[in-house]
Protein backbone atom coordinates (compact mmCIF):
# COMPACT_ATOMS: atom_id res chain seq x y z
CA UNK A 1 0.00 0.00 0.00
CA UNK A 2 2.89 2.33 0.99
CA UNK A 3 4.08 1.88 -2.78
CA UNK A 4 1.12 3.00 -4.06
CA UNK A 5 0.62 5.99 -2.30
CA UNK A 6 4.15 7.37 -3.69
CA UNK A 7 2.83 8.37 -6.81
CA UNK A 8 -0.01 10.44 -5.54
CA UNK A 9 2.77 12.52 -3.26
CA UNK A 10 4.47 12.77 -5.57
CA UNK A 11 2.32 14.52 -7.50
CA UNK A 12 1.29 17.24 -4.70
CA UNK A 13 5.39 17.66 -4.62
CA UNK A 14 4.89 18.52 -8.69
CA UNK A 15 2.25 20.63 -8.16
CA UNK A 16 3.78 22.78 -5.26
CA UNK A 17 7.10 22.81 -7.32
CA UNK A 18 4.80 24.28 -9.99
CA UNK A 19 3.50 26.69 -8.20
CA UNK A 20 6.82 28.13 -6.96
CA UNK A 21 7.94 28.87 -9.93
CA UNK A 22 5.33 31.61 -11.41
CA UNK A 23 5.31 34.83 -10.91
CA UNK A 24 3.21 36.69 -8.37
CA UNK A 25 1.43 38.30 -10.67
CA UNK A 26 0.08 34.95 -12.29
CA UNK A 27 -1.16 32.80 -9.09
CA UNK A 28 -4.96 33.18 -9.03
CA UNK A 29 -6.10 31.91 -5.44
CA UNK A 30 -7.79 28.83 -5.64
CA UNK A 31 -10.92 28.35 -5.34
CA UNK A 32 -13.27 26.94 -2.35
CA UNK A 33 -15.73 24.21 -2.12
CA UNK A 34 -18.72 23.17 0.15
CA UNK A 35 -19.29 19.47 -0.15
CA UNK A 36 -23.12 17.95 -0.16
CA UNK A 37 -23.87 14.58 -0.15
CA UNK A 38 -27.01 13.62 -2.57
CA UNK A 39 -27.20 9.69 -2.44
CA UNK A 40 -24.99 6.72 -2.05
CA UNK A 41 -26.41 5.05 -5.32
CA UNK A 42 -23.76 3.51 -7.33
CA UNK A 43 -24.54 4.96 -10.92
CA UNK A 44 -21.43 7.08 -12.66
CA UNK A 45 -23.19 9.18 -14.31
CA UNK A 46 -25.29 12.36 -13.43
CA UNK A 47 -26.82 15.10 -15.51
CA UNK A 48 -28.58 18.53 -14.47
CA UNK A 49 -31.62 19.55 -16.60
CA UNK A 50 -35.01 21.20 -15.47
CA UNK A 51 -37.10 17.29 -15.08
CA UNK A 52 -41.07 19.30 -13.93
CA UNK A 53 -40.84 22.38 -15.59
CA UNK A 54 -40.32 24.37 -12.79
CA UNK A 55 -37.52 26.54 -14.05
CA UNK A 56 -35.44 25.00 -10.80
CA UNK A 57 -32.37 22.64 -12.18
CA UNK A 58 -32.79 19.12 -10.95
CA UNK A 59 -30.51 16.26 -10.99
CA UNK A 60 -30.81 13.28 -12.84
CA UNK A 61 -28.38 9.71 -12.43
CA UNK A 62 -29.49 6.66 -12.71
CA UNK A 63 -32.73 5.37 -11.19
CA UNK A 64 -34.14 8.84 -9.73
CA UNK A 65 -33.97 12.18 -10.50
CA UNK A 66 -33.39 14.52 -7.57
CA UNK A 67 -35.60 17.21 -6.90
CA UNK A 68 -33.84 21.08 -7.05
CA UNK A 69 -33.06 22.78 -5.03
CA UNK A 70 -32.69 21.02 -1.57
CA UNK A 71 -31.94 17.65 -4.10
CA UNK A 72 -33.55 15.52 -0.90
CA UNK A 73 -36.52 14.44 -2.69
CA UNK A 74 -36.03 11.64 -4.53
CA UNK A 75 -38.42 10.36 -7.42
CA UNK A 76 -38.18 7.31 -9.46
CA UNK A 77 -37.08 7.11 -13.17
CA UNK A 78 -37.30 3.00 -13.52
CA UNK A 79 -34.96 0.01 -13.39
CA UNK A 80 -31.59 0.27 -14.56
CA UNK A 81 -29.87 -3.31 -15.21
CA UNK A 82 -26.63 -4.33 -12.89
CA UNK A 83 -23.96 -6.16 -13.99
CA UNK A 84 -21.53 -6.98 -10.60
CA UNK A 85 -20.55 -3.30 -9.84
CA UNK A 86 -21.86 -1.69 -12.79
CA UNK A 87 -24.87 -0.57 -13.95
CA UNK A 88 -25.91 -0.48 -17.67
CA UNK A 89 -26.31 3.63 -17.78
CA UNK A 90 -22.98 4.76 -19.09
CA UNK A 91 -24.33 8.65 -19.83
CA UNK A 92 -27.50 11.04 -19.14
CA UNK A 93 -27.39 13.40 -21.90
CA UNK A 94 -30.17 15.93 -21.76
CA UNK A 95 -32.55 15.81 -25.12
CA UNK A 96 -36.25 16.57 -25.46
CA UNK A 97 -36.48 13.92 -28.16
CA UNK A 98 -39.92 13.86 -29.09
CA UNK A 99 -40.27 17.76 -28.84
CA UNK A 100 -43.16 18.04 -26.15
CA UNK A 101 -41.55 20.38 -23.95
CA UNK A 102 -40.14 17.74 -21.74
CA UNK A 103 -36.55 16.80 -21.20
CA UNK A 104 -36.01 13.33 -21.50
CA UNK A 105 -32.36 11.70 -21.84
CA UNK A 106 -29.87 9.32 -23.83
CA UNK A 107 -27.95 6.66 -21.86
CA UNK A 108 -26.57 3.30 -22.81
CA UNK A 109 -24.13 0.73 -21.69
CA UNK A 110 -21.17 -1.61 -22.00
CA UNK A 111 -22.82 -4.47 -21.28
CA UNK A 112 -26.58 -4.11 -23.12
CA UNK A 113 -24.40 -2.92 -26.16
CA UNK A 114 -28.12 -0.21 -26.46
CA UNK A 115 -28.14 3.33 -26.98
CA UNK A 116 -31.95 4.53 -25.53
CA UNK A 117 -33.56 7.18 -24.50
CA UNK A 118 -35.71 7.82 -21.73
CA UNK A 119 -38.91 9.80 -22.41
CA UNK A 120 -39.97 12.05 -19.56
CA UNK A 121 -43.85 11.21 -18.76
CA UNK A 122 -44.76 14.92 -17.01
CA UNK A 123 -45.09 12.93 -13.67
CA UNK A 124 -44.08 10.42 -10.70
CA UNK A 125 -44.63 7.52 -13.50
CA UNK A 126 -41.83 5.58 -14.65
CA UNK A 127 -39.96 7.03 -17.77
CA UNK A 128 -40.53 4.18 -20.91
CA UNK A 129 -37.31 3.55 -22.40
CA UNK A 130 -36.78 3.75 -26.29
CA UNK A 131 -34.23 1.91 -28.48
CA UNK A 132 -32.33 4.17 -30.60
CA UNK A 133 -29.84 1.39 -31.53
CA UNK A 134 -27.71 -1.34 -30.88
CA UNK A 135 -23.72 -0.05 -32.17
CA UNK A 136 -22.01 -2.53 -29.86
CA UNK A 137 -20.20 -2.03 -26.40
CA UNK A 138 -20.78 1.24 -25.28
CA UNK A 139 -18.12 3.12 -23.11
CA UNK A 140 -19.85 6.07 -22.82
CA UNK A 141 -22.06 8.77 -24.76
CA UNK A 142 -21.62 11.89 -25.77
CA UNK A 143 -23.49 14.79 -27.88
CA UNK A 144 -22.24 17.29 -30.64
CA UNK A 145 -23.52 19.51 -33.07
CA UNK A 146 -21.87 18.10 -36.00
CA UNK A 147 -23.16 19.86 -38.61
CA UNK A 148 -24.42 23.25 -37.05
CA UNK A 149 -27.98 22.88 -37.06
CA UNK A 150 -28.51 23.71 -33.36
CA UNK A 151 -29.56 20.02 -32.57
CA UNK A 152 -26.81 17.85 -31.20
CA UNK A 153 -25.87 14.65 -32.82
CA UNK A 154 -25.21 11.86 -30.80
CA UNK A 155 -21.94 9.80 -30.75
CA UNK A 156 -21.20 6.76 -28.52
CA UNK A 157 -17.97 5.64 -27.77
CA UNK A 158 -17.70 1.63 -28.94
CA UNK A 159 -14.23 0.67 -28.91
CA UNK A 160 -14.54 -2.87 -30.22
CA UNK A 161 -16.87 -0.99 -33.33
CA UNK A 162 -17.20 1.07 -36.05
CA UNK A 163 -17.75 4.79 -35.24
CA UNK A 164 -21.30 6.00 -35.96
CA UNK A 165 -22.88 9.63 -35.37
CA UNK A 166 -26.96 9.44 -34.83
CA UNK A 167 -28.37 12.47 -36.08
CA UNK A 168 -31.89 13.31 -35.07
CA UNK A 169 -35.14 14.36 -37.61
CA UNK A 170 -37.00 17.20 -35.62
CA UNK A 171 -40.10 15.63 -37.94
CA UNK A 172 -39.86 12.57 -37.08
CA UNK A 173 -38.44 12.41 -33.40
CA UNK A 174 -36.53 9.04 -34.52
CA UNK A 175 -32.67 8.75 -35.01
CA UNK A 176 -30.90 7.65 -38.07
CA UNK A 177 -27.05 6.12 -38.34
CA UNK A 178 -24.55 7.48 -40.22
CA UNK A 179 -20.98 5.36 -39.86
CA UNK A 180 -17.73 7.95 -40.80
CA UNK A 181 -15.16 5.31 -40.29
CA UNK A 182 -15.59 1.75 -40.60
CA UNK A 183 -12.74 0.01 -38.67
CA UNK A 184 -12.79 -0.26 -34.30
CA UNK A 185 -12.85 2.86 -32.85
CA UNK A 186 -11.23 2.24 -29.91
CA UNK A 187 -11.34 3.53 -26.44
CA UNK A 188 -11.85 7.72 -26.32
CA UNK A 189 -13.54 10.63 -28.55
CA UNK A 190 -13.52 13.97 -28.65
CA UNK A 191 -14.73 16.66 -30.82
CA UNK A 192 -13.71 20.24 -32.53
CA UNK A 193 -11.90 21.61 -34.94
CA UNK A 194 -8.72 20.36 -35.88
CA UNK A 195 -7.18 22.00 -39.45
CA UNK A 196 -9.22 25.01 -38.61
CA UNK A 197 -11.83 24.86 -41.55
CA UNK A 198 -14.55 25.12 -39.37
CA UNK A 199 -16.11 22.18 -38.94
CA UNK A 200 -16.25 19.62 -36.33
CA UNK A 201 -13.82 16.74 -36.55
CA UNK A 202 -13.73 13.91 -34.42
CA UNK A 203 -11.10 12.40 -32.08
CA UNK A 204 -10.40 8.55 -31.63
CA UNK A 205 -7.30 7.78 -29.58
CA UNK A 206 -5.03 6.43 -32.93
CA UNK A 207 -5.62 10.04 -35.12
CA UNK A 208 -8.51 12.33 -36.23
CA UNK A 209 -11.57 12.11 -38.62
CA UNK A 210 -11.64 15.17 -41.25
CA UNK A 211 -15.27 16.80 -41.39
CA UNK A 212 -16.82 16.83 -45.39
CA UNK A 213 -19.17 19.99 -46.00
CA UNK A 214 -21.66 17.04 -45.88
CA UNK A 215 -21.56 15.13 -42.47
CA UNK A 216 -24.08 12.55 -43.84
CA UNK A 217 -23.53 12.19 -47.41
CA UNK A 218 -19.73 12.50 -47.91
CA UNK A 219 -16.67 10.48 -46.95
CA UNK A 220 -14.72 11.43 -43.78
CA UNK A 221 -11.01 11.24 -43.88
CA UNK A 222 -9.00 9.64 -41.30
CA UNK A 223 -5.54 10.96 -40.35
CA UNK A 224 -3.49 8.66 -38.62
CA UNK A 225 -1.42 11.14 -36.64
CA UNK A 226 -0.92 9.89 -32.67
CA UNK A 227 -1.86 7.40 -30.48
CA UNK A 228 -3.68 8.60 -27.20
CA UNK A 229 -3.37 5.14 -25.39
CA UNK A 230 -6.89 4.03 -23.22
CA UNK A 231 -8.22 8.00 -24.08
CA UNK A 232 -10.28 10.17 -22.02
CA UNK A 233 -14.15 10.61 -23.14
CA UNK A 234 -14.24 13.60 -24.17
CA UNK A 235 -10.49 14.27 -25.20
CA UNK A 236 -10.66 17.74 -24.98
CA UNK A 237 -10.52 20.19 -28.78
CA UNK A 238 -9.00 23.29 -27.73
CA UNK A 239 -6.46 26.32 -28.57
CA UNK A 240 -4.32 25.46 -25.11
CA UNK A 241 -1.26 27.99 -25.68
CA UNK A 242 -3.35 30.20 -28.05
CA UNK A 243 -0.43 29.84 -31.20
CA UNK A 244 -4.15 29.55 -33.38
CA UNK A 245 -3.35 25.86 -34.03
CA UNK A 246 -5.89 23.29 -32.11
CA UNK A 247 -4.41 21.46 -29.24
CA UNK A 248 -5.61 18.42 -27.68
CA UNK A 249 -5.85 17.27 -23.93
CA UNK A 250 -6.32 13.64 -22.82
CA UNK A 251 -6.00 11.62 -19.92
CA UNK A 252 -5.98 7.68 -19.55
CA UNK A 253 -8.93 6.17 -18.23
CA UNK A 254 -7.52 3.44 -17.53
CA UNK A 255 -3.91 4.18 -16.76
CA UNK A 256 -1.41 6.75 -15.26
CA UNK A 257 -1.45 9.74 -17.11
CA UNK A 258 -2.96 13.27 -18.06
CA UNK A 259 -1.28 15.13 -20.88
CA UNK A 260 -1.91 18.17 -23.69
CA UNK A 261 -0.66 17.53 -27.38
CA UNK A 262 0.48 20.53 -29.02
CA UNK A 263 -0.36 20.95 -32.60
CA UNK A 264 2.83 22.00 -34.96
CA UNK A 265 2.61 22.41 -38.65
CA UNK A 266 4.92 23.20 -41.18
CA UNK A 267 4.13 25.81 -43.33
CA UNK A 268 5.73 24.60 -46.82
CA UNK A 269 4.75 20.91 -46.56
CA UNK A 270 1.37 21.13 -44.26
CA UNK A 271 2.80 18.19 -42.15
CA UNK A 272 0.81 18.15 -39.44
CA UNK A 273 3.05 16.89 -35.96
CA UNK A 274 2.13 16.71 -32.02
CA UNK A 275 4.34 17.43 -29.30
CA UNK A 276 3.33 15.52 -25.89
CA UNK A 277 3.33 17.43 -22.98
CA UNK A 278 2.83 16.11 -19.57
CA UNK A 279 0.17 18.01 -17.45
CA UNK A 280 0.06 14.92 -14.08
CA UNK A 281 1.77 11.47 -14.69
CA UNK A 282 0.87 10.73 -10.71
CA UNK A 283 -2.14 9.81 -11.03
CA UNK A 284 -4.59 7.15 -12.89
CA UNK A 285 -8.01 6.67 -14.21
CA UNK A 286 -8.94 10.14 -15.85
CA UNK A 287 -11.38 8.48 -17.91
CA UNK A 288 -13.57 12.15 -18.19
CA UNK A 289 -13.19 15.53 -17.97
CA UNK A 290 -14.32 18.83 -19.16
CA UNK A 291 -12.91 22.39 -20.15
CA UNK A 292 -15.17 25.30 -18.22
CA UNK A 293 -14.96 28.87 -16.79
CA UNK A 294 -15.19 28.03 -13.25
CA UNK A 295 -13.55 31.10 -11.64
CA UNK A 296 -15.16 33.30 -13.76
CA UNK A 297 -11.68 34.94 -14.92
CA UNK A 298 -12.40 34.45 -18.65
CA UNK A 299 -10.07 31.49 -19.85
CA UNK A 300 -11.49 27.75 -19.11
CA UNK A 301 -10.03 25.33 -16.85
CA UNK A 302 -9.74 21.58 -16.84
CA UNK A 303 -12.05 19.88 -14.60
CA UNK A 304 -11.33 15.95 -14.24
CA UNK A 305 -10.63 13.46 -11.88
CA UNK A 306 -9.79 9.82 -10.53
CA UNK A 307 -12.31 7.48 -11.75
CA UNK A 308 -13.26 5.74 -8.59
CA UNK A 309 -13.14 1.48 -9.09
CA UNK A 310 -12.94 1.89 -13.51
CA UNK A 311 -12.23 -1.69 -13.81
CA UNK A 312 -12.97 -2.36 -10.21
CA UNK A 313 -9.55 -3.36 -8.97
CA UNK A 314 -8.07 -4.26 -12.35
CA UNK A 315 -6.10 -0.92 -13.15
CA UNK A 316 -2.82 0.50 -12.53
CA UNK A 317 -3.06 2.97 -9.46
CA UNK A 318 -7.04 1.43 -8.78
CA UNK A 319 -6.12 1.39 -4.74
CA UNK A 320 -4.67 5.18 -5.17
CA UNK A 321 -6.41 8.20 -3.44
CA UNK A 322 -9.21 9.36 -5.75
CA UNK A 323 -9.89 12.96 -6.20
CA UNK A 324 -11.44 15.71 -8.21
CA UNK A 325 -9.09 18.38 -9.38
CA UNK A 326 -9.25 21.73 -11.79
CA UNK A 327 -6.47 22.55 -13.80
CA UNK A 328 -4.98 26.41 -14.70
CA UNK A 329 -3.24 27.24 -17.97
CA UNK A 330 -0.81 29.99 -16.42
CA UNK A 331 0.60 30.69 -20.10
CA UNK A 332 3.46 28.28 -20.05
CA UNK A 333 2.21 25.32 -17.83
CA UNK A 334 -1.25 23.94 -16.16
CA UNK A 335 -0.71 23.78 -12.25
CA UNK A 336 -3.54 21.56 -10.07
CA UNK A 337 -6.06 22.58 -7.64
CA UNK A 338 -8.05 20.11 -5.72
CA UNK A 339 -11.31 20.01 -5.52
CA UNK A 340 -11.71 16.82 -3.21
CA UNK A 341 -8.87 14.68 -2.42
CA UNK A 342 -9.21 10.81 -1.19
CA UNK A 343 -12.80 10.57 -0.62
CA UNK A 344 -14.72 10.91 -3.97
CA UNK A 345 -13.75 10.34 -7.75
CA UNK A 346 -14.96 11.70 -10.93
CA UNK A 347 -16.95 9.02 -12.41
CA UNK A 348 -18.04 8.58 -16.05
CA UNK A 349 -20.36 11.56 -16.75
CA UNK A 350 -20.10 14.51 -14.84
CA UNK A 351 -22.10 18.32 -14.72
CA UNK A 352 -20.44 21.63 -14.30
CA UNK A 353 -23.76 24.10 -13.79
CA UNK A 354 -24.73 27.19 -10.77
CA UNK A 355 -27.51 25.54 -9.21
CA UNK A 356 -27.89 28.49 -6.90
CA UNK A 357 -27.92 31.44 -9.14
CA UNK A 358 -24.93 32.74 -7.40
CA UNK A 359 -22.56 33.08 -10.70
CA UNK A 360 -20.03 30.71 -9.94
CA UNK A 361 -20.29 27.43 -11.68
CA UNK A 362 -20.82 24.27 -9.38
CA UNK A 363 -19.49 20.57 -9.69
CA UNK A 364 -22.25 17.44 -9.65
CA UNK A 365 -20.51 14.16 -9.68
CA UNK A 366 -21.50 10.80 -9.17
CA UNK A 367 -19.98 7.54 -9.27
CA UNK A 368 -19.31 4.34 -7.92
CA UNK A 369 -18.32 6.20 -4.33
CA UNK A 370 -21.80 7.95 -4.87
CA UNK A 371 -23.70 11.00 -5.73
CA UNK A 372 -22.15 14.78 -4.65
CA UNK A 373 -22.77 18.17 -5.40
CA UNK A 374 -19.92 20.55 -4.82
CA UNK A 375 -20.74 24.12 -4.21
CA UNK A 376 -18.66 26.83 -5.50
CA UNK A 377 -17.65 29.54 -2.72
CA UNK A 378 -15.17 30.94 -5.42
CA UNK A 379 -11.71 32.28 -4.08
CA UNK A 380 -12.33 35.05 -1.11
Amino acid sequence: MKKRLIPALAGLLFVTTAHAQQHVSKVTPSLKFEKQTIAAESYESVAVFDVNNDKIPDLVSGAFWYEGPAYFKRHYIGPVKQYGEYWDDFSTIPFDVNGDGRMDYITGGWFGKTLVWKENPGNDNEWKEHIIATPGNIETTRSWDIDGDGVPEIIPNTPNDPLIIFHHNKATGEFTAHKILDRKSGHGLGFGDVNGDGRVDIIIPEGWVEAPAAPFTAPWTFHPEFNLGTASVPVIVTDVNKDGLTDLIAGQGHDYGLDWHEQKKDVKTNKRTWIKHVIDPYNSQYHTMAWADIDGDGAEELVTGKRYRAHNDHDPGSDDPCGIYYFKWNGESFTKQVISYGSKGAGLYFGIYDLTGSGKKDIIVAGKDGLFIFYNKGNK
